[in-house]
């Protein structure tokens, strides 16, 4: 199967005709109103002031020094968010809260014996820098960290993966080498997880002391606190019901409010889940849900219809949404699934990374989604300010759509991940009323990810020059080659 992407759509009018036979139940604007428009407009939320409806994604660099410190590549991302001239920083980075639960072994972390704190300060200077350095005023800029612990996909040295995971997982377990009482062995018993929340308070600390706005507590993408909400078959005080899988985030946030006077508090979340999927044995591996068997319940996993795991149930994700709204939290960001399970939900592509499968059906279809059920969202629970995700598939015709779902209160801001490292400045752009610098768009191949997947820094090696230089471009370029 051959997908026509956004990009082959030459016009404004072909796009319209592909956007609306994919999502008739969705919409586009036809004309673009810069900084007039929805796009443009500031927002209050939790005492601060967004001054437009732009925001940055947070991203694993897999560029931080041994020390779990930010190098130059770190330093000059944030930079460049900084200029994108989007008003709020989500996160930024995904910063671990302790070295065993950092994602790659380059991941940014907490560490007691170096200075996480002016770490933290010198990213937050360079974002006030590249925002400065445009013009903008930093008065109306919001700046964030995430907080995360990897917990099942964990991986901290070069030796493999060490994953702690919350409970048994028929699937996943096999998927990062866990069998038998070696399984047993990796969940993370009470007491642990009390040690592990204790490291989210001290770099929430950290992040406040460095002069962060929010910390976002990391709720998704198949991570440790991900993973406790789908905790229902784990015993004791942190699964089964739904307030036990919500207790180490609902005392994780009382504790951080507690340390953190002043400081605002936010979640990313993959409000909904499928099946696990698995490359298909078809000449073009077409990614396919793992198999089980009909009828029996699916009781793994959050956001999942547990009698049809290939579909996404949004009760329990209503639920949470309002416990936090009920908590207090007013920012909220939305995802899907997992880039190591089922991407093609995450991350909407044209090209998979090197350890994925090719989309099983249009990816437009899955950027509908992300947009079908942040719209359900909000109409659910409107006091949330919601920041969308799956907009850099659309290529050219991103600001099209994301100004049609602002314009209609579908969703607060609109988020950039993948398009933030191939062309950062497209908020800026798009707020100007300058043409769109094509040459820039992300075109979704996936080296972001293929890159770091073989333990070369995340970047855009095929459209930003800095790494197109580097010489794991010819590594990484042979790496694609095998695999095609």
């Amino acid at each position: 199967m051959k997908f026509k992407t956004p990009g082959q759509d030459k016009t404004l009018e072909a796009f319209s005709e592909h956007w609306r036979g994919v999502a008739p139940d969705l919409g586009i604007d036809d004309e673009l109103g810069a900084a007039a428009g929805p796009l443009g407009q500031p927002l209050e939320v939790a005492g601060l002031t967004i001054g437009n409806r732009w925001a940055i994604h947070p991203m694993e660099g897999w560029d931080g020094t041994g020390e779990g410190l930010p190098s130059a590549d770190t330093l000059r991302r944030w930079r460049r968010f900084g200029s994108s001239g989007a008003k709020l920083i989500w996160g930024g980075e995904a910063v671990a809260v302790r070295a065993s639960g950092r994602a790659n072994p380059h991941q940014l972390h907490l560490n007691p014996d170096a200075d996480t704190t002016g770490g933290l300060a010198a990213l937050r200077a360079e974002v006030l820098a590249g925002h400065a350095e445009i013009g903008e005023s930093t008065d109306d800029l919001v700046i964030g960290l995430q907080l995360t612990h990897s917990g099942r996909f964990s991986r901290p040295t070069a030796a493999g993966p060490a994953p702690r995971i919350a409970y048994r997982h028929p699937i996943l377990d096999g998927r990062v080498g866990l069998a038998g009482a070696a399984a047993d062995a990796a969940v993370l018993t009470d007491a642990e997880l009390e040690g592990i929340l204790a490291d989210y308070v001290e770099l929430a600390r950290s992040a406040h002391a460095a002069g962060y706005d929010f910390v976002d507590v990391k709720c998704c993408h198949g991570y440790l606190l991900h993973e406790l909400l789908g905790a229902k078959t784990r015993p004791g005080p942190y699964g089964g019901s739904f307030e036990n899988r919500t207790r180490f985030l609902r005392d994780a946030m009382a504790e951080i409010r507690s340390a953190c006077p002043g400081m605002a508090l936010g979640v990313r979340v993959s409000i909904g889940d499928l099946l696990p999927f698995q490359t298909g044995t078809d000449e073009d591996r077409h990614g396919v849900p793992e198999p089980w068997e009909q009828g029996v319940r699916y009781p793994f996993g959050f956001g999942v219809d547990e009698a049809d795991p290939t579909a996404v149930d949004l009760t329990e994700s209503f639920a949470l949404l309002e416990l936090l709204r009920d908590e207090g939290v007013r920012l909220v960001n939305l995802t899907l699934g997992s880039p190591y399970y089922n991407p093609h939900l995450q991350r909407p592509a044209a090209y998979p990374p090197c350890d994925g499968y090719q989309p099983p059906e249009d990816p437009l279809r899955q950027v509908a989604e992300h947009l079908r059920i942040t719209r359900a969202c909000k109409a659910k629970v409107p006091e949330l300010v919601l920041v969308g995700t799956g907009y850099t598939y659309l290529q050219e015709w991103l600001a099209h759509v994301a100004q049609h779902e602002v314009g209609g209160g579908h969703v607060d801001l609109v988020g950039l991940g993948r398009m933030a490292l191939s062309y950062p400045d497209l908020p800026r752009d798009m707020l100007a009323g300058t043409k769109l610098a094509r040459r820039k768009v992300c075109r979704t191949f996936s080296d972001c990810t293929t890159a770091p997947r073989n333990g070369m820094a995340s970047g855009c090696y095929p459209l930003d020059d800095h790494y197109k230089r580097r010489p794991e471009m010819a590594e990484l370029k042979a790496i694609k080659e095998r695999l095609t």
